[in-house]
């Protein structure tokens, strides 16, 4: 094992339970343009997707440009006005991530969502002194399942992708992960273990992790 560690956080999913206050926004957003998505739609276009994918997807066009970027605003700001009162850690990451910071590991969080949701999480979830790598959808040019903020986030840290270890969620942030060379845990909190790509361990919460569990994956 190399001596250096880094562990590397999605947002969405594995640092809060974001995912069902999307959905809402999603609905509020589509129900303004008369479609209503399912829920299984959700679960699987939704859910670790970039806005880009999923504006696509189910307004059935492509969506890019300034329209995307008008398009993401309005749903992001949607997003943001339900969240806020409601924002909370999933159980036992901050202690956990304490517990890392402690024993000398390098801590940085990797979402595809815009900065200022990360900037929103960040304001009431206080990890950011021990984050050392904090990068949003705007610092990168291809989103997951491509590795670019994965591997961007190994180099800020500066370690080799065989140093780190990545908290997913999604099926497409594991794959990220994945591609990036990483070893992979992956929170229960929006897939079951059969939804998502092989990963080296799987958790509900974060109540039993240590920085010894890590340690073991190596």
């Amino acid at each position: 094992m190399k001596e250096k560690i880094a562990v590397i956080f999605d947002m969405d999913g594995v640092i809060c339970h974001t995912n069902p206050f999307h959905s809402k926004a999603f609905r509020a957003f589509f129900s303004k343009r008369d479609l209503a998505p399912t829920d299984e739609e959700f679960a699987q276009h939704m859910y670790g997707k970039s806005n880009s994918y999923i504006l696509s997807y189910f307004l059935q066009r492509t969506i890019d440009g300034e329209e995307l970027l008008q398009m993401e605003d309005e749903k992001e700001s949607l997003f943001r006005r339900i969240y806020e009162p409601y924002i909370e850690p999933i159980e036992g990451i901050v202690a956990f991530m304490q517990d890392l910071k402690s024993n000398g590991a390098d801590l940085g969080v990797a979402t595809s969502a815009p900065r200022a949701n990360l900037e929103l999480i960040l304001s009431k979830v206080l990890i950011r002194p021990i984050l050392r790598s904090i990068l949003a959808s705007e610092n990168v040019k291809k989103h997951k399942p491509d590795p670019e903020v994965y591997l961007t986030s190994a180099f800020n840290l500066g370690v080799t992708p065989d140093q780190c270890v990545v908290f997913e969620d999604s099926f497409s942030g594991v794959s990220a992960a994945l591609n990036a060379g990483m070893r992979v845990v992956g929170v229960l909190s929006s897939h079951t273990i059969e939804e998502l790509p092989p990963c080296n361990l799987y958790i509900e919460n974060y109540r039993e992790m240590s920085f010894e569990k890590i340690k073991a994956l190596f």
